[in-house]
């Protein structure tokens, strides 16, 4: 059982990261633009990011309350929208950032009486693809990075759950010290 201010050290450390993570994502979208993601894919170059953003978020759920989650969602969205170079990226950089993680947030609460892992697979895939969608069809007009996009913010939740899985795994088969 974590102590309080242990609990409250996470979820401070938590909460900056996820408002950090917002800020590189839009930051790469300005420096680099649209990036290869492998497999003949592109993207715009904050996909990364903000797919990392989502188990983040998932996370300060875990440490925190609904508060600070609904405050850190507000604040990425804000800097979604401050730090973008466009008027049109964005705004389809807020709009995505603040409905997506909405949508993720809602689909992660009640999933996470069934597990961890299985609240984050189902609440990011959800939640990516609704980032996804949302962005590019604002700030494109077109879903022509729609694969790219999914793909690459589903390489960070798929790295995201082999740690969690090699956590528990350790957890359960590494011998406790016997002093």
């Amino acid at each position: 059982m974590l102590t309080f201010k242990l609990k409250t050290y996470i979820s401070l450390i938590l909460f900056l990261s996820y408002i950090s993570i917002i800020f590189f994502a839009n930051w790469s979208i300005n420096k680099w633009g649209i990036v290869s993601i492998g497999l003949g894919l592109s993207a715009p170059a904050g996909v990364y990011f903000a797919g990392l953003a989502f188990s983040i978020r998932d996370g300060l759920h875990e440490s925190s309350n609904k508060i600070w989650v609904s405050i850190a969602i507000l604040i990425g969205a804000l800097l979604s929208f401050l730090l973008e170079g466009g008027e049109r990226i964005a705004l389809a950089s807020g709009i995505a950032f603040l409905l997506s993680e909405f949508i993720d947030f809602a689909i992660y609460t009640p999933l996470r009486a069934k597990g961890k892992i299985t609240a984050l697979f189902f609440s990011n895939i959800v939640g990516l693809i609704a980032d996804s969608v949302i962005f590019l069809y604002i700030a494109f007009e077109s879903l022509k990075f729609i694969e790219g996009q999914i793909i690459a913010k589903a390489y960070m939740t798929g790295i995201v759950l082999l740690i969690m899985i090699a956590f528990r795994f350790s957890k359960n088969y590494i011998p406790k010290n016997s002093n």
